[in-house]
This record gives structure tokens, sequence and C-alpha cells, in this order.
């Protein structure tokens, strides 16, 4: 099952299920479900998201949209994807990846650092990462900080928390990050990471049941300028050392998370310095199953 919430002018908010080329509006404001994060906290576990959905999908006509149409440029006068779910909270992970304990400690002028000892370490790298207010979803703007001379994409299959840490569902994520903010301190880590604009998830949400093994995707990230390809990497979600359950449990650990909170597993995909974004930059990350969460890059944070 996919899931997503899209726009339309004068309705607000929807809660789409996709089927085909096709999205069913399956929002149901007298039963409480006005998003995608009212079904998960409803729902609870990855089957009763399921259910409820489908007797959503089975409750009288439904209108539909096509998913090309909806998949465009935001905008008032037009219907169009939003975020798949407004997440009350996004959670990182770091160093998933041995390929981005190399490149960091690289990165960093050290032979072994923080970084590969937080490879090797029990407990992983976690960190708070966003609110839904800093978030966007689908052909939305990330935002480059106005202090920040190297920031990068960090492409990522991220996970769904539902009721008592249950996954319930897999998207994309563009951990959008400062490096060099970073690598002047690891104390400006929050800095870093945490933005306006600084996180972009989608363009859908693929529940458990669909996605049983998200250990056998490949991700890939392109990053256009110009009008042509700049750069272009992959890498397949069977070499992280963390797995998301792993994860889910050390954040759970003495801590209160919400359901419908996203965790994003790590990047394993890592933008040459020389490729730093710039203004009007457009980055693409596509999962077969999942399909491309692609965004343009603005410089600095325009106030709402």
């Amino acid at each position: 099952m996919r899931l997503v919430q899209f726009a339309v002018p004068g309705r607000g908010n929807r809660v789409g299920l996709v089927e085909g080329d096709r999205v069913l509006d399956i929002t149901a404001p007298r039963e409480g479900i006005g998003g995608v994060a009212d079904l998960v906290a409803k729902g609870g576990t990855p089957a009763g998201v399921e259910r409820l959905a489908r007797r959503l999908r089975g409750a009288g006509r439904r209108a539909s949209h096509a998913f090309a149409s909806l998949d465009r440029l935001p905008g008032s006068r037009v219907a169009h994807l939003r975020i798949p779910m407004d997440p009350p909270e996004v959670w990182g992970a770091g160093i998933t990846y041995r390929r981005s304990a190399d490149f960091y400690s690289h990165a960093t002028g050290r032979k072994k650092g923080i970084y590969d000892y937080v490879y090797d370490s029990q407990r992983p790298e976690l960190f708070f990462k966003a609110t839904a207010g800093r978030c966007v979803g689908p052909n939305a703007p990330l935002r480059v900080r106005g202090d920040s001379k190297l920031t990068a994409p960090e492409p990522e299959l991220a996970f769904i928390l539902g009721a008592r840490g249950a996954i319930v569902g897999y998207t994309l994520c563009n951990d959008l990050s400062a490096w060099d903010i970073e690598r002047e301190n690891p104390l400006f880590l929050p800095q870093s990471k945490v933005f306006a604009g600084c996180c972009a998830i989608g363009p859908m949400i693929v529940t458990a049941g669909e996605l049983r093994d998200p250990y056998q995707l490949e991700l890939t990230c392109r990053l256009w300028r110009s009008g042509q390809i700049l750069f272009e990497g992959s890498v397949k979600t069977s070499q992280p050392k963390r797995r998301c359950d792993e994860l889910a449990r050390w954040l759970l650990r003495d801590n209160v998370i919400p359901p419908g909170t996203v965790v994003s597993t790590g990047t394993g995909i890592l933008v040459p310095d020389q490729f730093a974004l710039r203004d009007g930059d457009r980055v693409e990350i596509t999962a077969p199953g999942i399909g491309t969460l692609a965004n343009p890059i603005r410089r600095g944070h325009r106030p709402s």
C-alpha cells in the first residue's frame, strides 16, 4: 500500500491512496483522518494502518486524481503533492555506511577519528533533525543556510514509527547538511543539520506490508545544474551496518517518540565537495517502488 498527501485548492490537505497511476482521496474528517499522521496514529501497527486505509477506500465513492498531475511545483491555485506525512519529529542516523565513516575521516584529515569510532561503536549516532515546519515535500524548495559555503544532499531511506515503536512504512529523505559547519567543530552538528527547509521527505510512504524487505533497494541521487547532471551516485540499502529495527530500539530507549516520527537511516552517497549546492540546483533521489523525491535548491531562509 502506498500513501501520499496532496493539497487541493479550497479543500486543503487530503490523504491519498495510490493505486496504479491514480490517487484516491480517502480523507475522512468525521473519523478524524485529515492527514496520513492520523492514519498512523489510529492504525498503530503496519496491519492496522493498512486495514484502516482499506476501510476508508471502500466507504463510498472517492474522488480520483492522476498521480502525474499532482507531481508538480506546489502552488495555491493547483492541486499538488505535499509531504507524505507531517511528522511530529524527524530523527537521523549517522555513519551507518562504512564509506561514510571513511569519507568524513578523510575530510577532517584524521587517520582514525570520531566517525570511525561511532561506526564501530555498539551505540549508533542518532540526532534530532527536524519538525514538520522545517520539512518540505516533493518539488518544494530545500534551503541552504546563508552562513554555509558547503551544503550537500544526503540521500537516505527513512522509516516511519507507529504505536509502540512498530515500523509502519518507508519513504525517502534528503537530510540536507551544512558540512562546513560540522567540520569546523562536531559540536556544531545541530546547526549543520537543523534549520528552515533542511529536510525533504517523499514522494510517498510505502507500508511495511508492501515493502517487506527494505534492504533490497538501490537508492540513486542526481544533482542537476543548468539543465545537466552534475553528479550521479547510487548505493544499495543492503550495505549499512545498522538495520532499521536496531535504530528504532536505540531511539526508543528512555525516550518518548510520538507515532508518525520519521527516522532517516544515514547516507552512503557522498557528493564531492566541489559540487556544493548552489541556488537553482535540483536534487533527485530515486528508489524503485517508492518513486522520486525531487527538490529545487534555494539559498537562505525566506520568512513565511
